[in-house]
């Protein structure tokens, strides 16, 4: 598809996962890896643009830049995109889907710098060839990426296609589930590294307990993916990529920690054990119904991540009081332990009355949200808590 060894390459994910998604693609083999806002920026050949989407687990998107330019208007969009070569990058039985992000530039609508960069491509392939492309925006052979910020326009290919979020293991939607990648990345940023025992409280549909489990056994984050868009592209290389999944596969290893997750909703319970099941680790994490107001410590040690609801799904005025019960079971129950939390809601996060040891801003979909960590000392019951929440 493209005639060089190396290319450039921008990998995009979630607020506040870019130092972890970084740490991933310098393992890849890939040079030059800058950090940016919501990605990383590389140079790399084929094999590192296939690494990244097999193994990353806080990527969302790896984009292969074609062109850069300078765009004022849409005419001059058009004419930037008709000024590629497309017939590298496509054929005309081909299909295709253009995704467009605008940003303080002149063409302020994404949907409609999207349907100039398309009509530049099949008019391109119209005037060549008497026919032209098709659109296909659930699955095309192609996707084309169009990032406008200000004057300046990256137009990119695709890798991923789908949104690498999107592990293939899921087959049951619980109520506001965290992002395979957002979940991925909040395990990631504590250090657990599959060492030491792992509760969710409020697992919901089980996300984290997946992601977990599959760090933990060293799973590679595309294993259970049915196909990447670099698969479909002219110059795909299957011997590589065959290459690379098998190193993957040779790379899983047993569980050698506890798993434990928890939620008072059965309904839930279901999800999560559905899900878990999908993933392969449905024997090695033990569910079980609880109100976390009641909870035992599973283990005498360990790591506790949860997504407990927030403003979005209870009112507001039993929050306050549902985040001092959280507050209160960690102090009762689990000394020895490390907790993090993630929550929306600053005010409420005060309630639960423990001093934070670390806050982390990440974005939970478009909800800007405290990531925070609570060190559970023996004995700090005794101590008079400072109630700050970590919120500044």
């Amino acid at each position: 598809m493209l005639e060089k060894n190396k290319f450039n390459i921008i990998v995009k994910t979630v607020t506040g996962l870019e130092e972890v998604l970084a740490k991933e693609i310098s393992q890849t083999g890939a040079e030059n890896i800058v950090v940016l806002n919501r990605a990383v920026s590389c140079t790399g050949g084929r094999e590192v643009i296939y690494r990244i989407n097999y193994f990353s687990r806080t990527a969302l998107r790896v984009l292969v830049v074609i062109k850069t330019c300078r765009v004022h208007n849409e005419e001059e969009l058009y004419q930037q995109v008709h000024h590629i070569n497309w017939q590298p990058f496509i054929a005309p039985g081909q299909t295709l889907a253009v995704d467009a992000v605008t940003g303080n530039s002149a063409l302020t609508h994404s949907h409609y710098a999207a349907l100039k960069t398309k009509d530049a491509i099949v008019d391109q392939f119209r005037g060549k060839f008497g026919k032209r492309p098709s659109v296909n925006v659930e699955n095309p052979d192609v996707r084309i990426n169009v990032h406008l910020v200000g004057d300046e326009c990256t137009i990119s290919l695709d890798s991923s296609n789908e949104s690498l979020h999107k592990r293939g293991y899921r087959m049951a939607q619980g109520e506001a589930p965290l992002s395979e990648v957002l979940a991925a990345g909040m395990i990631l940023l504590t250090g657990w590294n599959g060492q030491s025992s792992f509760y969710d409280p409020m697992c919901g549909s089980g996300t984290l307990l997946c992601e977990a489990a599959l760090i933990a056994k060293n799973v590679p984050a595309g294993f259970f993916r049915k196909s990447f868009g670099f698969e479909k592209w002219n110059d795909f290389d299957k011997k590589a990529f065959e290459e690379i999944k098998n190193e993957g596969i040779k790379g899983i290893k047993p569980l050698t920690c506890r798993l434990f997750g928890s939620d008072i909703n059965q309904m839930a319970l279901r999800s999560a054990q559905k899900n878990l099941a999908s993933a392969g680790v449905a024997e090695e994490v033990k569910t079980f119904r609880k109100d976390f107001e009641n909870a035992e410590a599973p283990d005498s040690a360990g790591i506790i991540i949860t997504n407990p609801p927030y403003g979005e799904r209870i009112q507001k005025e039993d929050l306050n009081a549902f985040y001092k019960k959280i507050g209160d079971t960690l102090k009762k129950t689990f000394s020895g332990w490390e907790a993090w939390l993630i929550t929306s809601d600053a005010p409420a996060l005060k309630s639960v009355g423990l001093r934070t040891s670390r806050k982390i801003i990440l974005n939970n979909g478009p909800l800007e949200c405290r990531y925070v960590k609570y060190e559970l000392y023996e004995g700090s019951r005794k101590q008079t808590p400072k109630v700050d929440g970590g919120t500044e």
